[in-house]
């Protein structure tokens, strides 16, 4: 039996129509500064997941480093965060897809029945029917690839360890992208998050994960998880963008931090 996962955040975080939702992100790309082939194989990116007029245009350098490498990529490792409703390890949604204003993705049932059997990875619609930080990823996807699946792991109390063996068994080649979905510091601010979030960043850029805590990202665990992967399989990352709420839509005295990285090994074209 075929499951769907509407959109939930539709309205709020991004726009509820395919129309306008096509614009907004079409528009985010455009503006985004950054070449299509960057020096690096996009093997990982690290991207914000607020509302678009928060967060898009940040998420948007990373997407766009995407672009020249829409027919390589077949599937995507989706790893974020949960928000509101808590659970033991990594979930996978039951639904073999998920829909969004742009249309239909398919969830990678092979890629589902790679990881089953670990015991950190659980089965919850649940966890996933109100998730927006890996929602919010899927229509820049959408907008950037062409045919592709998805992995979507919403990550709760779980270790960096555990969500490296997870993306160290679903590693595959250049088909497989994975996907980091984290905001930064919250709620601090505006100086005092530039701090915070330079720091953060610096220790994403020097692979060194002990120095990332919760309160440095909402998505510490799946980036710190990507850190190890990275080390071990001799990445690279570059920064691509670095600013926070105050920048963008919002004001100064309580921000939230977003940060746009891509991981890859480096080339000569």
């Amino acid at each position: 039996m075929t499951r769907n996962r509407p959109a939930a955040v539709n309205g709020s975080f991004y726009p509820g129509g395919r129309v306008a939702l096509t614009s907004m992100v079409d528009f985010l790309l455009s503006e985004a500064a950054t070449s299509a082939n960057g020096g690096l194989f996009p093997k990982a990116i690290i991207v914000p997941h607020a509302g678009y007029v928060y967060s898009g245009a940040v998420a948007a350098r990373a997407y766009a480093r995407l672009r020249g490498y829409s027919a390589d990529i077949k599937r995507v490792i989706l790893i974020g965060p949960t928000h509101r409703v808590p659970v033991r390890g990594l979930a996978l949604p039951g639904a073999e897809r998920f829909t969004t204003p742009l249309g239909t993705v398919d969830v990678d049932q092979d890629a589902v029945s790679a990881i089953s059997h670990l015991p950190q990875v659980v089965m919850s619609d649940l966890v996933h029917a109100r998730e927006h930080s890996l929602e919010v990823q899927i229509p820049f996807l959408q907008r950037v690839l062409k045919e592709f699946q998805i992995l979507p792991l919403a990550v709760g109390d779980a270790t960096p360890s555990q969500v490296s063996e997870v993306i160290e068994i679903l590693w595959g080649g250049a088909e497989t992208l994975i996907v980091i979905s984290s905001d930064l510091s919250h709620y601090l601010p505006y100086e005092v998050a530039q701090e915070t979030d330079s720091r953060t960043v610096e220790a994403i850029l020097a692979l060194d994960d002990d120095l990332i805590s919760d309160a440095d990202a909402c998505g510490s665990t799946p980036v710190r998880g990507l850190i190890l992967a990275a080390r071990a399989h001799r990445l690279h990352p570059q920064l691509l963008d670095l600013r926070n709420s105050g920048d963008t839509a919002g004001g100064r005295d309580k921000v939230v931090g977003y940060a746009a990285l891509v991981f890859g090994e480096q080339t000569h074209v």
